[in-house]
């Protein structure tokens, strides 16, 4: 349990096994998604534990929680999915993560994002972009614009 991330959370995402469904199954197997808000060692101990000694465990990714930054007057959220933003290791500054849409069709056969909420991500990534620019020059980080660059 974290203050601010919440509990972990468990996704069963696949399970096949079996001939028939009256017989015993020689074989199964599972694939579960784990949304970690700590370190993995204590989940894949009790994963371990709870599957007992004839199941064979593979962790095939491990994508460390975070925490983003907020930007002044954008409202965030905690959510219960995951990011590749760990795997760029700070190669690009600060990451910020935000746009139009909604996770409860993400990655589905139903997804979409509504015209209105592009028109409005415009929108805020243009005040986004004013707003970091004024904080950078606030706090006396070099700021180039596209002329500066070009010469």
């Amino acid at each position: 349990m974290d203050e601010v991330l919440g509990r972990s959370t468990l996704n069963i995402g696949t399970i096949h096994g079996g001939r028939a469904p009256n017989v015993i199954p020689d074989e199964a197997r599972a694939e579960i998604f784990v949304r970690l808000v700590g370190a993995s060692a204590g989940t894949r101990k009790a994963l371990a534990e709870a599957v007992g000694g004839n199941v064979e465990l593979n962790f095939v990714l491990e994508i460390p929680a975070i925490r983003l930054t907020a930007v002044a007057g954008l409202p965030t959220t905690i959510v219960a999915y995951t990011t590749d933003i760990p795997a760029f290791l700070g190669a690009w500054g600060q990451p910020l993560l935000l746009g139009p849409g909604t996770i409860h069709v993400a990655h589905t056969l139903d997804e979409r994002v509504p015209k209105q909420q592009l028109l409005e991500a415009v929108e805020i990534y243009q005040k986004m972009v004013i707003q970091l620019q004024e904080s950078a020059q606030a706090e006396g980080s070099v700021v180039r614009d596209e002329q500066t660059q070009t010469q």
